[in-house]
């Protein structure tokens, strides 16, 4: 199970993630978002992730011009689209800055089904995305919300990896090792403000994730990230 940590803004923060073995970093680049960074920001933070992490960057709606200028200030390694983009759309900007990129699907339990989430998932295949996220639906949030949707919509035989996001936290997660899942994103069950992590929150959602490797092991003192 692969596991990225969303939403950061402050480097201690990134730091005690690496620590715990996080696969992947998330910034938001979307300023309605109380977590969303600056370019300035975005650096300092980059500056904080080793080799072997990757860094994704969160857009919403973005435009090629924002977007370029985005690829020539933050060394990220994956763009994640979490708007209302078409397959066609992300196809056409991932090739703009030569990035590999995924697709933010909201899933609506009360009108997706089964057959209507694959369809979704196969379109951006089609147009080369190299992963899918899901996440719960909501009419006026492009994500963050905290709820989750019905487990029972993700497809088994999905044309690409998912990752799944939604109301996770530690004491649900461990639930999701029986799904046809490819990893795990969290934000707000990790943090102790928005966009501020807490350290105890995240090494206990890692401790609950990687429960195979971290069976054994009891909860250490929390991280000094002072």
């Amino acid at each position: 199970m692969h596991v990225k940590f969303c939403g950061f803004t402050q480097p201690s923060d990134v730091d005690a993630a690496v620590q715990l073995g996080v696969d992947a970093i998330g910034l938001v680049f979307y300023p309605p978002s109380p977590r969303a960074v600056t370019l300035t920001q975005a650096q300092t933070l980059s500056a904080a992730v080793p080799a072997f992490v990757s860094i994704v960057a969160l857009v919403v709606n973005i435009s090629q011009d924002e977007l370029i200028e985005l690829a020539n200030n933050v060394p990220f390694d994956i763009l994640q689209f979490h708007g209302d983009e078409t397959p066609e759309q992300c196809q056409h900007l991932a090739g703009a800055i030569n990035k590999r990129w995924m697709k933010a699907l909201r899933i609506n339990t009360e009108q997706d089904t089964l057959d209507s989430v694959s369809a979704r998932i196969d379109s951006f295949a089609l147009a080369g995305a190299s992963s899918i996220l899901l996440d719960a639906y909501h009419p006026h949030k492009y994500g963050g919300t905290g709820a989750r949707f019905d487990w029972s919509l993700i497809p088994s035989n999905s044309s690409l990896p998912i990752v799944l996001a939604g109301g996770l936290n530690a004491d649900n997660v461990a639930s999701t090792h029986d799904l046809p899942i490819y990893g795990v994103d969290v934000s707000g069950a990790i943090e102790v403000d928005k966009g501020k992590k807490d350290a105890n929150k995240m090494r206990a959602f890692m401790k609950a994730v990687k429960r195979d490797r971290w069976q054994n092991e009891t909860l250490r003192e929390p991280l000094n990230i002072s």
